[in-house]
């Protein structure tokens, strides 16, 4: 059953206003986190065609909607601005005027035309903080477009993903734009925290990039450590085992044994105790050398059960494991957990995934439906062109 929100409690961000000119994924999921968070947001498109992800399909629902901009854009209002048009330029630059802050991926030559790069808003808006996303910084690789797929390729994620000896290969997901939506959220959300103490605004940058490599944690680590590049392990961990999938009857079962007591566990589950006093298994170090010889016994013994009976038994024990779920039976263990993982967004609209956070004080705010393209085109024109002490129209 998706996730009824009542609102019952200030929400953090309310009061915010949030111009939203970005597009695709990173820039638009940023947003929608603070949307969540209680933010007002606006999200500006190109008249006629909107955000690429409009098109980005199959799948799509029943009125056409594509599932893939639907994700990223709930409780968005929709404003189309033609910014070539002096006077939509015009409505824009009163927008980043107002906001509390603005998000946009654009590249810098062409948002200074139209006076929205960060030197123009922040002059007319010193209280702003306007975030900019890129795919490469805004040095040396400022020319360079920035999608998910490349940056995964050059950033080193697809060397390390993948089989041994295979071809290299990307996450199953955008997972560079998701990480960036997140480093962009933080850094717009510290700087507000420094306006509301100092009243000033300030320019926040993040790149695809930069965010993949600072998710390289331990791989980066060890490859500055050692001076070698780590390769592909499919399933396996590179400094910890058992940490993989190891076969069950009829299946594959994920298990991540983190030290040597829930090694412990897992042998005396098994009925092998003795594996855990052998040499060659004592301590984590050992099994990472004898790798090869422990999934071995391991898997002689998983042999007698399901990934999911395993599951049961070795949860039992504290030992960290589960089946390989596919995202349906994912999103069914996330309710049998009480985690509400799906929220309703509109009569007729596609379902989406709740919101990760959970604030006892300022809980997220019940979500909206993605906009169609300029939906509330009318009402915020004629705000904008309006006093600016008026408040925001209500959503249409």
């Amino acid at each position: 059953m998706p996730r009824q929100h009542h609102r019952t409690a200030p929400r953090a961000l309310d009061g915010v206003l949030v111009a939203d000119f970005s597009r695709v994924l990173a820039g638009p999921l940023a947003a929608a986190t603070l949307a969540d968070l209680g933010a007002e947001v606006v999200k500006v498109e190109r008249p006629g065609v909107g955000d690429d992800t409009r098109s980005w399909g199959p799948p799509f629902a029943d009125d056409g909607t594509a599932a893939y901009f639907d994700a990223a854009n709930r409780s968005k209002r929709g404003l189309a601005l033609d910014l070539a048009d002096p006077e939509d330029a015009a409505a824009a630059r009163e927008l980043a005027r107002r906001a509390d802050v603005l998000i946009e991926n654009f590249r810098p030559a062409s948002l200074a035309k139209y006076g929205l790069d960060p030197a123009a808003t922040l002059a007319a808006n010193p209280g702003l903080v306007h975030c900019t996303i890129s795919g490469f910084g805004s040095g040396a690789g400022a020319a360079l477009p920035g999608y998910d797929f490349v940056v995964q390729a050059v950033g080193g994620l697809m060397s390390i993903t993948g089989e041994p000896g295979g071809a290299p290969l990307k996450a199953g997901v955008a997972l560079v734009d998701v990480l960036t939506a997140k480093d962009a959220a933080t850094g717009i959300l510290a700087a507000l925290r420094h306006r509301d103490r100092t009243g000033a605004g300030q320019a926040v940058e993040v790149n695809l990039l930069s965010s993949l490599l600072g998710s390289l944690v331990n791989q980066a680590s060890g490859y500055l450590a050692t001076g070698r590049d780590p390769g592909p392990m499919g399933n396996r961990h590179p400094s910890i085992a058992p940490y993989e999938t190891l076969a069950c009857r009829g299946g594959l079962l994920a298990v991540a044994v983190g030290n040597d007591r829930q090694f412990r566990a897992l042998a005396g589950a098994l009925g092998a105790p003795e594996l855990a006093e052998d040499v060659r298994f004592r301590r984590n170090q050992d099994r990472v050398q004898n790798r090869t010889e422990l999934v071995k016994e391991l898997e002689d013994r998983l042999v007698a059960d399901t990934p999911r009976g395993w599951a049961e038994r070795l949860a039992a024990v504290s030992v960290p494991c589960g089946p390989v779920n596919t995202v349906s039976e994912a999103l069914e263990l996330a309710a049998r957990l009480g985690l509400d993982p799906i929220v309703q967004v509109g009569a007729g609209r596609i379902p989406q995934v709740a919101s990760p956070l959970r604030l006892s004080g300022t809980p997220v705010t019940e979500p909206g439906a993605p906009p169609r393209l300029d939906e509330d085109g009318a009402a915020l024109r004629t705000w904008l062109a309006g006093p600016d002490d008026r408040p925001l129209p209500s959503r249409l």
